[in-house]
């Protein structure tokens, strides 16, 4: 069992910058798959970042060249950098896990996840 837990939302105007972060319960998250998804109101969960345990990265077309997903030094902790916000990146932003083959932007893998974290932007 893994325990997901997010922090680091918030408000931010048009063009500002938000560092998501997602706790870990396990220390073997590291042979996981890590992603972020999204889901805006009245909209269905989306893909945005996944990293798999050999490193290797997926992006959302949406976010590509803006946000980095990444495992920092800090134990067990997982991060979305997220720059040049826009209003359309306004979601309640979820870190999921699997270890299952595979590592991509489908929710349908991933059977560990956090409980959410909200980022509002605003124009």
């Amino acid at each position: 069992q893994v325990q997901l837990v997010e922090s680091g939302g918030g408000s931010v105007q048009a063009g500002g910058s938000l560092n998501l972060s997602c706790a870990a319960s396990t220390s073997t998250y590291s042979n996981y798959c890590m992603g972020w998804f999204r889901q805006a109101p009245g909209k269905g969960r989306e893909g945005v970042a996944a990293l798999d345990f050999d490193g290797a990265t997926k992006y959302a077309g949406s976010v590509k060249g803006r946000f980095t997903i990444s495992k920092g030094n800090a134990k067990n902790t997982l991060y979305l950098q997220m720059n040049s916000l826009k209003p359309e990146d306004t979601a309640m932003y979820y870190c999921a896990a699997h270890s299952h083959w595979g590592c991509d932007l489908g929710d349908a893998e991933y059977n560990y996840w956090g409980q959410g974290t909200q980022v509002t932007v605003s124009s």
